[in-house]
C-alpha cells in the first residue's frame, strides 16, 4: 500500500509575464516539508505547474497524493483530461492553437504515471491555512527578482 501524502501548492507572478514564485507544502505522518523557488521572467501558470512538479518530484517512492491548488488551469487540465488530450494532439489545444507550457505538462504527466494523484481545487486567498502559507511563500519568492 502506498503512502498517503497531502500536498498544497501555489504560484504567484508580479505581472504576467514577470518575476514569479512558487511554493509547496507536503504533509505526511504529521510532518511538513516546505519547498519554494522562483524565476525572474515567467508566468503565473508556469509557477503553478512548477509547484506541483517540484512537490511530486520530492516524493521518494510512488505515493497516493491529494494535491490542493487554487489554480483552475492546473486542476481542470488534469481532472478534465485536457493535458493528456493536448499531448495526444502534439501539444495543440485545437486544430491550430498551441498548448502553453508543453515542457512542464510533459514532466507533470510523467509524474502522474508514477503517483496516484487526486487534484482538488481550493478557493485562493480563503480560509485554507496551507493555501495561505503557500501564497505568502510564493509571493516572497517572486519579490527576490
Amino acid at each position: 500500500m502506498s503512502k498517503k501524502v497531502v500536498i498544497y501548492t501555489d504560484g504567484a507572478c508580479s505581472g504576467n509575464p514577470g518575476p514569479g514564485g512558487w511554493a509547496a507544502i507536503l504533509v505526511y505522518g504529521g510532518k511538513e516539508k516546505v519547498l519554494s523557488g522562483g524565476e525572474a521572467n515567467t508566468t503565473n501558470n508556469r509557477m503553478e505547474l512548477i509547484a506541483a512538479i517540484s512537490a511530486l518530484e520530492a516524493l521518494k517512492e510512488p505515493c497516493a497524493v491529494d494535491l490542493y491548488s487554487d489554480s483552475r488551469y492546473l486542476v481542470d487540465a488534469v481532472n478534465l483530461g485536457w493535458a493528456r488530450a493536448w499531448r495526444a494532439r502534439g501539444w495543440k489545444r485545437g486544430s491550430k492553437e498551441e498548448a502553453k507550457n508543453p515542457d512542464l505538462w510533459e514532466k507533470l504527466l510523467h509524474l502522474l504515471d508514477i503517483h496516484k494523484v487526486s487534484f482538488i481545487w481550493v478557493k485562493g486567498h480563503s480560509e485554507n491555512e496551507y493555501n495561505k502559507r503557500c501564497d505568502s511563500l510564493a509571493v516572497a519568492e517572486s519579490k527576490k527578482f
